[in-house]
């Protein structure tokens, strides 16, 4: 055979190819639709995390998925949407593993002492959360307002945290003048400092903020801090 029909029958395999594995996705999509949806979610996640809502392109995002551009805008109904989907997942992630943690069988002061150390390896296993929180404070909050779901996510964290510190008041562990809602703002200050701030911290003061060492050390400390700030 010569060189042109080799060329061709090269073009007509991978022409195959294409075909059979565009058929492929067309099928899992349809099979598939809430994989698809998280396939989207993770990847929109982690453009959204490192570029920012302006930064960040659908098409980019569609390009590294198993999907297309169009089936973005068919279930998330465009970039915004996208973008909505992204911030209710991170924070419901975050919630229902926090909703795991069995608090209510554990004593008052041990219970905080867990749902802290949880805050603060789960901020620091999950950057992607820190800054997302970040990009949406320089957008003034303005899409997370739009989404109940993240507001019904936060409303039950602060329950839970409000029953722990009535649970340490009847046992006289806790003082009596706490807010649930300044604790829980404490308690989000102090874990993620470590992560937004690693870089230029670690910069400034010639410290690896980054090391298991420094690590373990600051956890202890964050958890210390927060359980002295409650007693009586």
């Amino acid at each position: 055979m010569n060189s042109g029909g080799q060329i061709t029958l090269k073009k007509s395999r991978h022409m195959k190819h294409d075909v059979l594995h565009s058929s492929k996705a067309r099928r899992q999509r349809v099979n598939d639709p809430e994989g698809t949806k998280r396939n989207i979610v993770e990847i929109a996640t982690e453009e959204f995390a490192g570029k920012g809502f302006s930064g960040a392109r659908v098409d980019d995002i569609a390009a590294r998925t198993k999907t297309s551009k169009r089936m973005i805008y068919y279930y998330f109904g465009g970039k915004e949407g996208l973008y909505i989907a992204v911030l209710e997942a991170a924070y419901r992630s975050i919630r229902s593993i926090e909703g795991a943690l069995d608090l209510e069988h554990q004593e008052p002061e041990q219970a905080l002492g867990t749902l802290v150390s949880f805050t603060w390896d789960y901020q620091n296993a999950h950057p992607e959360f820190i800054r997302l929180v970040m990009n949406e404070n320089i957008l003034e909050g303005a899409y997370l307002a739009r989404s109940k779901t993240i507001q019904k996510l936060n409303a039950t964290a602060i329950d839970g945290l409000r029953d722990l510190l009535v649970r340490g008041q009847r046992a006289g562990v806790f003082r009596l003048d706490i807010n649930p809602v300044d604790l829980h703002m404490s308690i989000s200050a102090l874990c993620i400092f470590n992560v937004a701030n690693r870089a230029t911290f670690s910069t400034i003061f010639k410290r690896d903020m980054g090391s298991p060492r420094a690590l373990a050390a600051r956890r202890a400390q964050v958890v210390e801090t927060i359980l002295r700030y409650v007693k009586p």
